[in-house]
């Protein structure tokens, strides 16, 4: 039954899709949700479309409000266009409160006579106390079958803010290594697709061997999703071990914003940086640092942390992306790249929360911004660099 329902709400999706971009192609209006659920229930009257019914109404009409919401968010600006569902891909179905029964931890959907077994992920929760307001099943391209849980939590006490610890941390974000800190922390890049890619390129190898359509070249095709999981939950347990340590031990997390989008247009290095998971950390850490009442700042893009002495200010006019460490012409003080990087990420992220007024700990921005203000790489003195690969 779950399979049929997967089925029916990507046909659903693709169909009002079509009939979406060809009415605004053709006549230039966009299609309202109520316009969507009418051809819903026309498609449920046709021979063809009867199918439809022999499912629960309720993902299907769930499907209809997240399209209409998706293009709600690309017409303001904030997503691309929606894209077609393909049956290789992961399969949800979202069912309200009308379409499932909750008693003491037994899950019953709509149109199916027997519970659905699961097994809870979360011992310290009781199962028979939960009220969920939805219920979303979904199948992995693995394999794997989830079920996931939406509580309403409106009125229940926020969590408590975690302890002060008086300390500020400045972080850098790189390939070599992953996270340098202001405190002179270094944390290496596991490189977990390139650790795996190996296995990874073995089991593609043979999936391209099988012929499509058939029985071998669909468990082909489940161990290679296989070892993309794998190294995605890596990447992530990862990434959350690193994000959880930093929020525990520092008030002021300042961080730099990076144009993932634009670098992973580099064919040298997108590989790199969509294994190291930037954005990912990123995003941790801003929903971390809000759930414990830190501050994060993020430094603008364009703040020359490279290229800016942490000990007296200068900024260099070039430096190239294989200088690891350099001398500072007017100070002469040693460098190291990415600490140096870090410590002026610190320094910026420090003027910032300074004059913050707001409790808003996420997404402030600095303009060039550092122990000092750069100066004009014009005015100054032009002396020797020395530095070293």
């Amino acid at each position: 039954m779950l399979n049929r329902t997967f089925g029916c709400v990507r046909l659903v999706w693709n169909k009002t899709l079509s009939e979406r971009n060809h009415r605004y192609r053709t006549e230039g209006v966009r299609t309202s949700y109520r316009q969507t659920d009418a051809s819903l229930t026309g498609w449920k009257r046709t021979g063809e479309l009867a199918f439809l019914s022999e499912v629960s109404c309720v993902p299907l009409q769930q499907t209809l409000r997240h399209q209409h919401t998706a293009f709600g968010n690309f017409f303001a600006g904030r997503a691309r266009l929606p894209r077609f569902k393909s049956r290789t891909g992961r399969q949800s179905a979202h069912y309200t409160r009308s379409a499932f029964r909750m008693r003491e931890g037994v899950l019953t959907l709509a149109k199916t006579s027997t519970p659905l077994r699961f097994v809870w992920s979360f011992g310290e929760v009781d199962l028979a106390s939960l009220e969920p307001t939805m219920v979303v099943v979904s199948r992995e391209p693995d394999g794997r079958w989830y079920v996931t849980f939406a509580i309403d939590i409106t009125g229940t006490t926020e969590p408590a803010p975690a302890e002060p610890t008086g300390h500020a941390i400045g972080v850098d974000l790189g390939l070599t290594d992953l996270v340098v800190t202001s405190d002179g922390e270094r944390i290496a890049n596991p490189r977990h697709l390139a650790r795996k890619a190996a296995n990874l390129a073995r089991y593609q190898r043979r999936m391209a061997r099988c012929a499509r359509g058939s029985g071998n070249r669909r468990k082909a095709k489940a161990k290679v999703a296989r070892a993309h999981r794998k190294v995605r939950t890596a990447r992530q347990d990862f990434l959350h071990r690193i994000t959880t340590g930093l929020v525990r031990s520092a008030d002021v997390i300042a961080i730099e914003d990076l144009s993932v989008t634009n670098m992973v247009r580099n064919r040298h290095l997108s590989r790199a940086i969509s294994d190291a998971g930037w954005g990912e950390f990123r995003r941790q850490l801003e929903y971390k640092c809000a759930r414990a009442g830190r501050t994060l700042v993020v430094v603008d893009r364009w703040f020359p942390s490279s290229k800016t002495c942490s000990a007296c200010g200068h900024v260099l006019a070039e430096l190239a992306l294989s200088t690891r460490r350099w001398t500072c012409p007017s100070c002469r003080t040693r460098l190291d790249r990415d600490l140096n990087a870090a410590k002026n990420i610190l320094a910026a992220g420090r003027a910032v929360a300074r004059d913050t007024v707001s409790g808003d700990a996420c997404g402030a921005d600095v303009r060039r911004q550092g122990p000092s203000l750069p100066r004009s790489a014009m005015k100054q003195e032009t002396r020797a660099v020395r530095h070293s690969a």
